[in-house]
């Protein structure tokens, strides 16, 4: 009996033998980029988690070295490279995503300006591995190609990595740094990604999808329910979670309004085949802030490019950074003349006075909070939150409050663990203030004020502000 992966092809596709050469050809071509298979895969353990052999490089120093085929745009470039749409004609679930978008056209002319900087290292990347450049719009499913982006299951970055895939793919993730929203490093982890699972699918791209939404045990247990009960195996009858169904084919009927933008009434943004972003290196940890006032930018502008830097200080990552290629050569010779940065940890933290009983206290949820990092701020359980203030899921909202109960000896290891830290120095720059300075670092603005009692609330530049930081 065949194996439910190889019938995954719907029957109409079968009877035609055009689109099975069509396929074919695609398949030796796919087969000759990407070289042997990684790993294998059986109907036998669908659940199988993937596992990888190679370690994915944090960078790509080929990046913009070599210009392939000319095309006018990114846009034009993507285009040529489909290989999805002999599996995207004439179904009902594409035209339904297809009218959708076909009704936000504002929505779309923001997400593809919003991919500028990114998307030509995204269509480099794909292209060099022979891999469909639809694959290039998957962003904008993801994330609307914003790395900032943060998906209520944690989910982060272009790519929406989860916490557990992005550690499992090399994606660093410490206070001060965070993989999954590093441009070039997310990219090559997602890229490997999706390259196993098409693999591990038997070369079809649509269960690869799938499974890069759903998890590919969902997908494999999906199959082979399916094979069992002797039904179709491909991914349009597959049983699978509603947001699933839908994801595939929102890339689809993205990849058809891409393919005639003026018939949807989408004016594509024009974005140069071109490299938007260099690869510089740093002899030591710097501020963003800094870098930016070097070459006469804009610090948002930079930290656009370098998001993996949460705390906007090129600490815990890799010592490099990503800059306008028009301003890569003017920072790469400022930059190696400049001492290392203000923050000089150096002295001990005083030992702070015994603290007082333990007692119930209210905490106000935060933009950017989420029940496990308050948890871990009070160190108390996930659980006991979620008890003490009758919460049955993980979902909390700004301005919330929690009931918290200091857990028994809480107060007696924060404070041994205060004698610990290192005092960092941090010269105030130009439109600082107290309160941009706590929330650069997480810190509260009363406890930055106990540190530095001796300073008023109207900083000036050159000033020096002492923070005590946990020790990497």
């Amino acid at each position: 009996m065949p194996s439910p992966l190889t019938r995954s092809l719907p029957p109409r596709l079968l009877s035609m033998p055009r689109l099975l050469l069509a396929g074919a050809l695609l398949a030796l071509a796919g087969c000759s980029s990407l070289g042997p298979p990684q790993s294998t895969a059986t109907t036998k353990t669908p659940s199988h988690a993937v596992t990888t052999t190679q370690t994915i490089p944090w960078y790509m120093p080929q990046y913009g070295a070599e210009s392939p085929e000319a095309a006018q745009d990114i846009w034009e470039r993507i285009r040529k490279g489909y290989q999805l749409q002999a599996l995207s004609d004439d179904n009902p679930r594409i035209d339904h995503q297809r009218f959708g978008f076909a009704n936000r056209p504002a929505s779309l002319q923001r997400i593809a300006e919003r991919s500028s900087p990114y998307i030509h290292y995204v269509v480099e990347r794909l292209e060099e591995q022979g891999m469909p450049l639809e694959l290039a719009l998957l962003p904008m499913i993801e994330s609307s190609y914003n790395p900032l982006a943060l998906s209520p299951a944690q989910a982060a970055g272009l790519w929406q990595f989860i916490p557990s895939t992005g550690r499992h793919f090399n994606l660093r993730q410490t206070r001060w740094y965070d993989g999954r929203r590093d441009i070039t490093a997310s990219t090559n982890a997602a890229i490997r990604y999706l390259r196993r699972l098409h693999d591990m699918f038997n070369g079809d791209w649509l269960l690869a999808l799938a499974a890069y939404n759903a998890g590919e045990g969902t997908v494999s247990r999906a199959i082979e329910r399916n094979f069992n009960q002797g039904l179709p195996t491909d991914y349009w009858n597959l049983p699978l979670p509603r947001e699933t169904q839908d994801y595939v084919p929102k890339l689809l009927a993205l990849a058809q309004i891409i393919q005639a933008p003026q018939g949807y009434g989408l004016d594509l943004p024009a974005i140069a085949n071109e490299p938007y972003f260099e690869q510089i290196r740093l002899p030591h940890r710097l501020d963003l802030a800094r870098i930016a006032s070097l070459a006469d930018m804009d610090e948002d502008e930079l930290f656009k490019l370098n998001p993996a830097f949460k705390q906007r200080i090129a600490v815990d990552g890799p010592l490099r950074l990503l800059v306008p290629i028009h301003k890569a050569e003017e920072l790469s010779s400022s930059i190696a003349s400049l001492p290392p940065s203000p923050l000089v940890i150096s002295e001990p933290e005083p030992v702070a006075k015994p603290a007082r009983s333990p007692a119930p206290h209210r905490y106000r949820v935060r933009s950017g909070d989420n029940l496990w990092e308050v948890a871990r701020r009070h160190q108390v359980k996930v659980a006991d939150l979620q008890r003490w203030n009758g919460l049955k899921g993980h979902r909390l909202r700004v301005g919330q409050t929690l009931l918290v109960q200091q857990a028994p000896g809480a107060q007696r290891s924060a404070t041994t663990s205060n004698s610990t830290r290192k005092a960092t120095r941090y010269q105030v720059r130009r439109g600082d203030s107290l309160y941009s300075i706590a929330k650069r670092f997480s810190i509260g603005l009363k406890t930055l004020q106990s540190w530095n009692p001796r300073l008023g609330r109207q900083l000036k530049p050159g000033q020096t502000v002492t923070l005590y930081l946990p020790a990497r």
